[in-house]
């Protein structure tokens, strides 16, 4: 059976000692945030994640959701349990408004608990991450009327919510969008429609759901600049707070997915049911962006977060596992065969893993903070700088974390031969899991055309450019460093990549866009290749500087880091010269052939 222990000292090792927390106490939630409170936080959130949600992982797996003939959904055995245990303990709220019921604390915290969840069980953590997508657009948009309705009781956590954007014709093109309201004259709209691939569209976990929902006002421009964002409650709510009638939405039936079973993927009718304005009219995808980038950034994390679980079980897996002998002779000769984990080979695919993860960490609460910085700051160009990092770096971590997450499930999968093939080693779930992060919330493919088309002419560039200083900066303060000299070099070098990537783009993509396009997938992945490096070299300066101060007691995890850090730069981050490479040979070859050649 599958095991999961919330990596707790990496987090704080991350927060206290690589990104220094205590620098961001002058912003809200953070002043509150004492380094016992974070370490209790951090530990009970651990605790629920081991000991509630991952014993139910497997079973939702196999349970899966069911719906009934008068469309009711409900959820594996074990899952409302699990939820009001979730609720009961304020983790919906930990980032939310006081003002609304929320604990006020840092949305990097929020963060942390997500991934924690996500790798103790995946589908069940969609219930509530949605839930926090939704009452972040609907605090940031929403009139106050519409917050004082909604907000309470989504913090608390009887109420749920969820985003409907795909319909049946359209999904990454909004624009073509058909689901359609019709204005009542007392400020509501009746909504009519059918959305597709609603996560957590209906379900047993709550008394209501709050459905946010994109639909086109009737008579309003076509495409995208059409759209409106409105907020329909599965019951209606009285003016005192108390339920009313059920609402005209209903579940027409469940996808029958890959993974992902304990969570209910719907399609979703909307028979004129009775809805509100969120925002302007016209508006709405400005308003449900900020849903679809926390979604963005919550689906990253689950690239990292499946990638974590399933490294921990093939490496205690690679230790138990007897099977042939050292190269170099037998390690244990009493026994019949050597653990796995002495070939050259296993080591090799679990340090990929392990490289992975803890950059990608490092990278998710770099981000985080960065968040965090751009929503609760009082300094304008902080502020500033903070949302470009943001736009910047959201489709590297969506696009880079989610595929690489799902190749080192494969490769964590692989570790147990053909028992990783078996359902009940649990190593399939993983896999299928961690697959849907690569297509939903925009494939990945659309992240690389939006860092690419988007992201990097942004401002002028102003966000690549801030990124490329930083990065060298880094190096050039650190050049006279004898520890980091190793890692430096090859972090120059893969710099001066995505540097010449960036230029090719520039000199080569304006008169011809396919360029652009053919390029995109190379150099979202040599961008979050080089992000990583650089969390490593900032790990790694850490690192160092602890154990010449005699380490604390932490001699073997500081020279852990140095290791995998090596490792990362020997191994993985010479890759940037081959994604240069690709991109610089442009689209002639890609746009060749007529459609009929295929």
């Amino acid at each position: 059976m599958p095991s999961y222990r919330a990596p707790i000292d990496e987090v704080s090792f991350l927060l206290n000692d690589v990104f220094s927390i205590e620098k961001y106490g002058n912003l809200p939630g953070f002043s509150d945030l004492s380094p016992d409170m974070l370490e209790a936080v951090l530990t009970e959130g651990a605790k629920l994640c081991e000991e509630v949600l991952q014993p139910v992982n497997r079973s939702g797996d196999q349970q899966g959701c069911t719906r009934h003939a008068d469309g009711r959904v409900t959820t594996p055995k074990g899952f409302r349990e699990a939820y009001d245990a979730y609720t009961g303990g304020g983790w919906v709220g930990l980032s939310a408004d006081p003002e609304y019921g929320g604990q006020g604390l840092p949305y990097t915290v929020g963060a942390i608990m997500n991934e924690f969840a996500s790798s103790a069980n995946m589908a069940f953590s969609m219930y509530p991450g949605l839930t926090m997508g939704a009452i972040a657009a609907l605090h940031t948009h929403a009139s106050e009327e519409i917050r004082r309705i909604y907000l309470p009781k989504m913090i608390e956590g009887p109420w749920s919510g969820t985003m409907n954007l795909t319909e049946p014709h359209c999904g990454t093109d909004l624009g073509l969008i058909k689901t359609r309201a019709v204005p009542q004259g007392d400020g509501s709209y009746k909504i009519f429609g059918t959305k597709i691939f609603i996560s957590a569209g209906e379900h047993d976990l709550t008394e209501n759901i709050i459905h946010l929902v994109l639909a086109r006002i009737e008579g309003a421009p076509e495409g995208v600049r059409g759209i409106s964002l409105f907020v329909v409650p599965k019951f209606m709510v009285h003016a005192d707070g108390s339920l009313g009638a059920r609402n005209a939405v209903s579940c027409g039936s469940i996808e029958h997915k890959m993974g992902i079973h304990g969570n209910a993927t719907c399609v979703m009718n909307y028979d004129g049911a009775i809805g509100w304005l969120v925002g302007a009219e016209n508006k709405g995808l400005n308003a449900m962006f900020v849903m679809m980038n926390e979604a963005r950034l919550g689906v990253a994390i689950q690239g990292l977060a499946q990638s974590e679980v399933a490294y921990q079980n093939a490496v205690a897996y690679a230790k138990d596992r007897l099977q042939g002998r050292a190269l170099t002779g037998a390690k244990e000769p009493a026994k019949a065969a050597d653990p796995i984990i002495v070939h050259p080979d296993v080591r090799r695919t679990l340090l990929t893993i392990r490289a992975f993860n803890e950059a990608a960490r490092a990278l998710v609460l770099w981000t985080a903070l960065k968040s965090d910085v751009a929503h609760r700051s009082d300094d304008a160009k902080a502020r500033q700088e903070a949302d470009d990092h943001l736009g910047l770096m959201t489709p590297v971590l969506k696009g880079v974390l989610t595929d690489l997450g799902f190749d080192n499930c494969v490769k964590a999968q692989q570790m147990f031969g053909g028992h990783g093939y078996v359902e009940e080693w649990g190593m399939s779930q993983f896999v299928r899991d961690a697959r849907i992060a690569m297509i939903y919330e925009g494939a990945n493919g659309i992240q690389a055309m939006d860092l690419v088309g988007r992201k990097l002419p942004r401002d002028g560039g102003r966000a690549v450019m801030s990124f490329f200083n930083e990065v060298q900066g880094f190096i050039k303060a650190n050049e006279a460093n004898e520890a980091l000299k190793p890692l430096l070099a090859p972090l120059g070098k893969s710099l001066g990549h995505l540097q010449q990537a960036t230029m090719w783009f520039m000199q080569n993509a304006l008169a011809k866009p396919d360029n652009a396009g053919s390029g995109a997938t190379d150099y979202m992945n040599l961008f979050g290749l080089l992000a990583m490096g650089y969390m490593w070299a900032m790990q790694a300066k850490v690192a160092s500087e602890k154990l010449a101060a005699g380490a604390n007691g932490a001699t073997e995890r500081m020279n852990t880091k140095l290791v995998t850090a090596r490792f990362f730069m020997e191994r993985m981050l010479p890759e940037t010269a081959a994604h240069l490479a690709r991109i610089s040979t442009g689209s002639d070859a890609i746009m060749a052939l007529p459609a009929e050649a295929f």
